[in-house]
């Protein structure tokens, strides 16, 4: 989900850099072996005067990347950049990954026109709620550095001017639509990398505060949709979120058509007030959310599920958040966002160090 929220900064920034007249390059992670920071699909967009926005690592490859870039901007010309830490002392200081893993970036001129168009086109998607698949060339006789993006319905745009390299990226890419995953591959001599853009994940935050803010700033950082939602006018100040936070005036009586409360859909509530906690959480748990955060203490929760016949009800998280001693709304706001993450993950909370195999796999 972060990979939505990151692409569609660069692609902006990218148009007010054109609209400048400025050179640019964008390197994206298009392949890990091992461990690594970042997932395929990260991406860092790099300037003509040497500033970067993004990242690809966890601040080991920047510097490289950036020297690699700025050719790229000078000459045009691709490039498949590889890194692996090795597990000897050969390695360059400041080149390692840190993690014992190999990372394959694919660096392009960003201002090129084929790329450009694609771009615009990808903006458009990411304003919208649907999967979409971007194939890009990163290796091969022809080509190269061209996409094609593609939908789950409607007709693919982008070409790689081989219409037959079109229609087999166009038939793997709605075959790696259905997994969902983002991946290298190999296309008649071409090496092509599929991202797949899965669009974020909403979080309902039910009742405005003080101590809402650390929550909607934390959530929004990560890649959640966040909606603000509370019935007091006063309390939903455009000035006191992130610009991208929707803020909604309602009651739990409401009509909520207008908010999204299917099973992409995460909620936290706390009014701070018992009724209206009560009556959100009844509201909530009628539709297909799958997680319910509410905030207060256990005896309280406690009561009012009772008072809701809701006390097994497993979509439930009250107290919400994650046992981390937290203290303060900034510090409780990490701990329910971490909450958050490994509910979406699908993973128990734990130490990593405990953890057998690489991070990131499933």
């Amino acid at each position: 989900m972060k990979h939505w929220q990151e692409t569609s900064r660069i692609l902006q920034l990218l148009t007010r850099l054109v609209e400048q007249g400025r050179g640019a390059a964008l390197a994206t992670v298009v392949n890990i072996r091992g461990s690594a920071y970042r997932r395929p699909g990260a991406k860092m967009l790099i300037e003509d005067d040497g500033t970067m926005a993004g990242s690809v690592s966890g601040g080991c490859l920047e510097a490289d990347v950036r020297e690699v870039a700025l050719s790229v901007i000078r000459d045009g010309i691709p490039q498949l950049v590889h890194y692996d830490t090795g597990l000897d002392d050969e390695t360059p200081f400041g080149l390692g990954l840190g993690c014992n893993g190999a990372v394959d970036i694919f660096v392009q001129r960003a201002t090129e026109r084929d790329l450009l168009e694609t771009s615009r086109r990808i903006s458009l998607l990411l304003e919208g709620e649907a999967t979409f698949a971007v194939s890009t060339v990163v290796s091969g006789a022809a080509g190269l550095g061209r996409s094609v993006v593609v939908g789950m319905n409607g007709k693919p745009v982008g070409s790689t001017g081989d219409a037959n390299l079109d229609r087999m990226i166009m038939a793997r890419a709605r075959e790696f639509l259905g997994t969902g995953t983002s991946q290298i591959h190999d296309l008649d001599r071409h090496r092509v990398f599929t991202e797949i853009q899965l669009p974020p994940p909403s979080l309902l935050v039910i009742g405005a505060g003080e101590d809402t803010r650390p929550l909607v700033a934390s959530a929004s950082d990560v890649g959640f949709r966040v909606t603000v939602v509370d019935h007091r006018s006063a309390y939903l100040s455009p000035s006191h979120y992130p610009s991208g936070a929707r803020l909604v005036k309602a009651r739990s009586d409401s009509n909520l058509f207008d908010l999204p409360l299917g099973p992409r859909a995460y909620a936290v509530v706390k009014t701070h007030s018992l009724e209206h906690d009560r009556e959100w959480v009844r509201r909530l748990l009628a539709s297909d959310v799958p997680y319910i955060g509410v905030l207060g203490s256990r005896a309280r929760i406690d009561d009012m599920l009772r008072q809701l016949d809701a006390e097994e009800n497993d979509r439930v998280f009250g107290p919400v958040g994650l046992d981390i001693g937290a203290d303060g709304p900034e510090q409780i706001a990490v701990s329910v966002v971490a909450e958050l993450l490994g509910f979406l993950s699908g993973r128990e909370p734990g130490h990593l160090r405990s953890r057998e195999g690489a991070i990131h796999a499933g």
